[in-house]
């Protein structure tokens, strides 16, 4: 029996896969080893911790052993928060107590992972109560793992309370509160705590940059991004200086700051020169140059991944469908729907809007109207997609009946973009009496404060139906001052019914303006011309030459579609 043990215990110890320890577990059995808890211990340990290890089979021979030991609980523990299924490392915590155990600094990093994972925050605090009962409120473990499980819950109130109680802050604690800070949306607090945390000289680790890049990315705050990359460099992290243990995640968190911040150059600079990417890297740089208009490039890049063996996420297509839109391009896009069909993501609510805004911005409001009735569930976004669509492309009467359906659904409140929509509906059917309704509708019952966009399209709606005094009223009366869209919107209503002498009065207030594009000034010039007074079209164009605004060439663009027989 001796010689068995320790030839069993000396195999356990050379183990390295489950292949392996089913063996040993066989011949523990075989030779009455099976009896001893050690022997079980080891395996128990190594099919719960191990890389190569098994927690489903840990769990029958954790059940053998009458007395386990605390360690082997915080095993089971450990092995259960590190799976797929973290629910039963809190069974196990709750067993353990019951069965008389109590836990220990060990155990409680562990659950306290578990409860992050599955988001519980109820049962976090309970297991906060268990830490301050047996005193480990100040172990640096126990309390760096509580701050993690409440900021992972959302809760920053308490993950900043233990966090000022911590004893000892180090690099752990400090990135869980910067991370905390990144997931709630909170990026200049983030940017604050990594300053303060460089204050305290605490050195930063790569997850501590990686999320505090994430942090300028949000926020679009391209000096900050800079300074953190120069301290990636720094602390000898930089990704881009050696493909020796290239971190393609620190690499990609470079990458993406640089691309939302607008430096899509720069970005595709470090792209092209990463030795290995993931599909993050890929949707980063497609979806900064769909974000930033650069849509011919996204769509390029698109096709490069598609190349590389990537294979696209919802991400990826959220990208390509703005993209697509951007372009027009009708055929690419229904492309684009097919392969969508294919995958698992089809019915997706953030696809299924993508693709009615996609359809409705080319023009086909056919195909939109299809997949939105589809929809399962639809929320304010997909309303507005749809209701944008049918305003801008002419059906102004379908859309004010799809905002109608919109308000029958209790569970969706229309937003100000919506609200454009309605207006611009209105604007293009010449509904003044109904979109002055649905425009004090939008502040007195949904609380909706009109924006320029809004007072632009009623200018444009009042003058464009010859309302001119309440056009005019309008403009004096909004709260911020008139941009050059409004004074074209009145404008516009000046050519339709030939009212020069407003036109005139426009054109004094524009002049005092920074010029934004040719459009308004050539209309000016039309309306002086159609009136005869060529004096002040020679006057209007002299003006463009003296402020170099150059007129805006109008071009058309064919798409071709391949067909096969």
């Amino acid at each position: 029996m001796k010689r068995h043990y320790d030839y069993i215990l000396s195999l356990l110890e050379k183990c390295r896969t489950m292949t392996e320890l089913k063996q040993l577990h066989g011949l523990m059995i075989t030779t009455s080893v099976i009896n001893n808890a050690i022997p079980l211990s080891r395996v128990v340990d190594f099919c719960a911790n191990s890389k190569a290890g098994d927690i489903n089979h840990a769990k029958p021979v954790f059940n053998q052993i009458e007395v386990p030991s605390l360690y082997i609980w915080n095993s089971m523990i450990k092995g259960y928060s590190n799976s797929n299924n973290p629910n039963e490392a809190l069974f196990m915590y709750r067993e353990m107590q019951q069965k008389g155990y109590s836990p220990d600094h060990f155990t409680f990093p562990f659950v306290l992972k578990a409860s992050s994972i599955i988001i519980d925050p109820k049962y976090g605090k309970a297991i906060h109560n268990r830490i301050v009962k047996t005193g480990f409120e100040l172990d640096v473990y126990a309390s760096t793992s509580l701050l993690h499980m409440y900021v992972s819950c959302d809760d920053m109130e308490a993950g900043l309370k233990v966090f000022d109680f911590i004893p000892k802050w180090n690099v752990v604690a400090w990135t869980s509160l910067i991370a905390g800070y990144v997931n709630k949306g909170w990026a200049k607090k983030a940017i604050e705590v990594f300053k303060d945390m460089e204050f305290w000289n605490v050195e930063p680790n790569e997850i501590t940059l990686v999320n505090t890049l994430v942090a300028c990315a949000q926020i679009r705050d391209k000096d900050a991004g800079k300074w953190v990359h120069s301290r990636v460099y720094q602390l000898g992290y930089d990704p881009f200086e050696s493909d020796l243990n290239f971190n393609v995640i620190l690499a990609t968190a470079i990458i993406d700051m640089y691309a939302k911040c607008g430096d899509l150059r720069y970005a595709r600079d470090l792209f092209n020169k990463m030795p290995q990417r993931n599909l993050v890297a890929w949707n980063s740089m497609i979806g900064a140059y769909n974000q930033y208009g650069w849509a011919r490039e996204a769509l390029d890049l698109f096709f490069d991944m598609l190349v590389a063996g990537f294979v696209p996420d919802k991400a990826t297509f959220l990208s390509v469908t703005g993209a697509c839109a951007h372009l027009g391009a009708l055929a690419l896009g229904q492309s684009i729907h097919a392969y969508i069909l294919k995958t698992n993501i089809g019915a997706d609510i953030f696809i299924g809007t993508a693709l009615v805004d996609m359809y409705a911005k080319i023009g086909d409001t056919i195909s939109a109207q299809e997949i939105f009735d589809k929809l399962e569930k639809k929320d304010a976004m997909a309303w507005t997609s749809m209701i944008i669509g049918l305003a801008v492309h002419g059906h102004a009467e379908e859309a004010l009946n799809t905002f109608k359906r919109m308000q029958e659904d209790a569970n969706v409140i229309p937003d100000e973009i919506t609200y454009i929509g309605i207006l611009c509906a209105c604007s293009h059917v010449g509904l003044v009496e109904e979109g002055q309704r649905h425009f004090a509708s939008m502040t007195e019952v949904y609380g909706i404060e009109p924006t320029i966009e809004h007072y632009g399209c009623m200018i444009d709606l009042l003058s464009r139906a010859g309302c001119f005094e309440e056009a005019e009223r309008l403009v004096k009366k909004m709260p911020m001052q008139p941009n050059i869209a409004i004074w074209g919107a009145l404008l516009n209503g000046c050519e339709i019914h030939e009212n020069v002498n407003l036109a005139d009065q426009v054109r004094s207030c524009m002049i005092k303006l920074e010029p934004q594009g040719s459009g308004v000034y050539v209309l000016l010039s039309n309306i002086y011309a159609r009136a005869g007074k060529w004096q002040e079209v020679k006057l209007a164009r002299e003006f463009m030459v003296h402020r170099r605004i150059a007129k805006t060439l109008g071009h058309s663009a064919v798409e071709l579609k391949l067909l096969s027989s």
